[in-house]
């Protein structure tokens, strides 16, 4: 497709998109249910038989079976199922690496497990089954809080090793295992490994992606079969690849860039597919923004998002984890549904309007929506260098906020970095000194707060209609004299428009 001028998004952003066709994953040896009959004529023909023409007899090979190049999610499926071969739409039972619940999924899991395997049953391995209390945490709310029981009483049980546990409500400091969001918890506390398999009962599960590895949300049946057996019965995806090159504007973020591809190929344009990221700009995301990416394949209908590991990689799991780990990386030949490449020096900033993630425009043409609160914060837009980015906007704009501005740090350590580490070109100051002088609210405990809405006296929870209320996404510089900061939305999947600081 060729690029032109910026209007709508979408034609200047992608600069090729090659379609292979189904017809990719068929074998000459066995029929696919991928398999489709594909023309590469342009011109009807006159049919002059139906019958395909007598052909010799192909003599039986004799260099032993030929394999097919396979993308990375698929060789990850065959390392996990012991296989050496798969092709997208094969069905396979997979060794999970990882299993993660939390206090909203956790307690139904772990029901279902003792329904189907006793009540006396243990877990497969105690050490590859990781508990993160994150959603409804600091809330008065009796069930809420009940779910948290429930989760701890099943780690003592089972001695679950990685269980980050929470007593203190009214302290999240005073307890020394409480991480916060689950899906940036993950990463931070060395569970994420490339070449493996991590599952994780909530659909944002795919952020882990961004390491290498096949990471997807399941269901409370599915986790609890996964609790016993340490097996998934699961069907191979076929592959989209997006190529993404160029050096980034310094007015983008990685969310500019998942928003765009959302916005071309819909909300359901990679249903049951693993989406795979290439290209010299992915290569230059640091691990954070590469989570951002993977984070919202699930927004797309993907199955998984995936990023190959490279240094970027390896430098980030230096002191997180010692379990050895093996990245595989896509065959040269190997077949994707479909390939889409950008150039991203032409992309502009991005918002995703009410109410679908694919409702996508430019920034600039919503400058004039007024809106009437803000939230930074939860997984996709609540990890340090997002809130470094608010930061910046705040200390050029020298503006203070025109309505009440939340934020939600995503875990302990993002907490602790917005009041210990500098923002470049400050003079010293520290995020939360930013903030305060920016009139934000005070950092709140780290948790995923409003995203899912939660109990009526949830941290910034909106209990009464007002015009939206908005995740963060990230700084756009759109001229030399007005400041914007372009946020996305809350958990009802509408999103941002921007906020304006004059």
């Amino acid at each position: 497709m060729a690029s032109s001028t910026i209007s709508p998004p979408s034609a200047s952003f992608i600069v090729k998109k090659k379609e292979l066709g189904r017809s990719a994953f068929s074998s000459s040896s066995s029929p696919s249910p991928f398999s489709v009959p594909k023309c590469n004529k342009s011109a009807a023909k006159k049919i002059v038989s139906a019958m395909a023409p007598q052909q010799a007899e192909r003599m039986p090979a004799t260099t032993g079976s030929v394999k097919t190049a396979m993308t990375l999610t698929e060789k990850i499926f065959a390392r996990a199922s012991e296989k050496p071969q798969l092709s997208p739409g094969d069905n396979v039972w997979v060794n999970v690496d990882t299993l993660m619940t939390h206090d909203i999924s956790g307690p139904g899991s772990i029901g279902i497990f003792k329904r189907e395997f006793g009540p006396d049953a243990k877990v497969w391995d105690r050490e590859k089954v990781v508990i993160i209390p994150d959603h409804y945490i600091f809330t008065a709310d009796k069930l809420a809080n009940r779910n948290v029981d429930i989760l701890r009483d099943f780690c003592n049980d089972q001695n679950i090793k990685y269980f980050y546990d929470i007593k203190d409500l009214g302290n999240f400091k005073a307890n020394p295992d409480y991480k916060g969001v689950c899906h940036v918890a993950l990463a931070q506390e060395g569970h994420c490994r490339p070449g493996e398999v991590l599952l994780g009962t909530d659909s944002h599960t795919c952020t882990a992606g961004a390491f290498g590895q096949f990471a997807t949300g399941i269901g409370n049946t599915d986790a609890g079969f996964v609790l016993g057996t340490g097996k998934l019965l699961l069907k191979v995806p076929p592959t989209l690849k997006f190529i993404m090159d160029g050096e980034m504007p310094d007015y983008l973020l990685a969310k500019d860039l998942i928003l765009q591809i959302i916005g071309e190929i819909s909300v359901a344009g990679a249903t049951y597919k693993s989406m795979e990221f290439a290209g010299t700009t992915v290569e230059s995301l640091t691990m954070e923004e590469r989570m951002t990416l993977c984070n919202m394949v699930i927004e797309a209908g993907g199955k998984n998002g995936v990023v190959p590991a490279d240094s970027t990689t390896f430098k980030y799991l230096e002191d997180k984890t010692t379990i050895p780990y093996e990245p595989v990386y896509s065959d040269a030949q190997a077949r994707f549904l479909t390939e889409y490449r950008f150039d991203i020096t032409k992309l502009e900033p991005l918002v995703a309007k009410p109410h679908s993630p694919d409702n996508r425009a430019l920034a600039r043409e919503c400058k004039d929506v007024k809106i009437d609160r803000v939230y930074i914060g939860s997984c996709t837009g609540g990890k340090t260098e997002d809130f470094m980015a608010v930061a910046k906007v705040f200390l050029a704009s020298g503006k203070k906020v025109k309505v009440p501005t939340f934020l939600v740090p995503a875990t302990r350590k993002v907490w602790m970095d917005l009041y210990t580490l500098p923002v470049p070109g400050s003079g010293g100051k520290t995020c939360s000194q930013i903030f305060e002088e920016a009139g934000c609210d005070t950092p709140a405990s780290p948790t995923c707060g409003a995203c899912m809405g939660g109990p009526r006296d949830t941290y910034a929870r909106m209990n009464k209609a007002v015009v939206s209320q908005f995740f963060l996404y990230r700084p756009a510089y759109l001229s030399n004299t007005l400041f914007h900061l372009h946020i996305v939305c809350s958990w009802s999947w509408l999103e941002a428009l921007e906020h304006s600081l004059w």
